[in-house]
């Protein structure tokens, strides 16, 4: 497993021991509204504000693979599956698919991939296959020599708190069990409930922006998670849909390169 680790340890600064890392993989299952811009030019936008990794879809990663070709440049993160979450397709059901193996993700130039786990389906058999998908692409990302984030979340129809400490502790232990290198979870939105969360999951947590909120919540978010232990964060739509990216993205970098030590 040597060649997966030494790529999960490249997502971390040097100095800080942490990473901030933007997602913008949110066109394969949600709607990306058109007054965000045209995707290639988010893409260059989310890599000029210098973040340490950029989640992105296999297609795009395709499209976009020179942006990251320099130097210095974000490590690339490919999204490796897919779920229904935009609201005009909830009729169709809770449902996962893998779109990416590891493989696929290198092939790509990808330096670690990412799957969700989803706790709170309707239908158990789609969370069992999900584990089931988790578990087999560790071992395949492994023997690649590829690290697999697991996002760790309680989307389900069946889920009622998206942020319950209890639960999140529960599936982000349960993925670093099925093999997971990081988890990206929710912040639990309390610091000693999310230091709860990390404490008792043995992989390094990094922490997720969710919806669209003010900047200064985002940046009091990204602070407080990396004050209870978490490794980092992965903000999408509070970078590239901020009015201003490049500046949210520094006010970022330095809320988790700049911090006091954690937990």
């Amino acid at each position: 497993m040597v060649g997966a680790e030494l790529r999960a340890e490249r997502l971390f600064d040097r100095e800080s021991g942490r990473s901030f890392i933007v997602a913008f993989d949110h066109g394969l299952s949600l709607r990306v509204p058109p007054e965000a811009g045209r995707p290639m030019k988010i893409v260059e936008n989310v890599v000029a504000g210098e973040p340490d990794g950029v989640l992105i879809s296999p297609g795009l990663l395709e499209r976009s693979a020179h942006l990251f070709a320099f130097r210095g440049a974000p490590l690339p993160i490919v999204r490796a599956d897919f779920i229904h979450m935009d609201e005009r397709v909830k009729y169709l059901g809770d449902r996962h698919r893998v779109v990416c193996t590891p493989r696929d993700a290198l092939a790509l130039g990808a330096e670690a991939m990412v799957m969700y786990l989803v706790f709170g389906p309707e239908d158990g058999d789609v969370f069992a296959d999900n584990v089931r998908a988790i578990g087999d692409t560790a071992r395949e990302a492994h023997r690649a020599g590829i690290p697999l984030i697991v996002e760790s979340v309680l989307w389900g129809s069946r889920a009622a708190d998206r942020r319950d400490p209890d639960l999140l502790a529960y599936v982000c232990r349960m993925a670093a069990e099925l093999g997971a290198d990081l988890i990206k979870t929710e912040y639990t939105g309390d610091p000693e409930t999310m230091a709860g969360v990390i404490e008792g999951c043995p992989v390094p947590v990094l922490t997720l922006g969710g919806s669209r909120s003010g900047p200064e919540e985002a940046i009091e978010a990204a602070r407080d998670a990396v004050g209870a232990g978490a490794r980092g964060i992965v903000f999408g739509r509070n970078v590239w849909q901020a009015d201003d990216p490049s500046k949210m993205s520094a006010r970022l970098r330095e809320a988790v390169h700049g911090a006091p030590v954690g937990r």
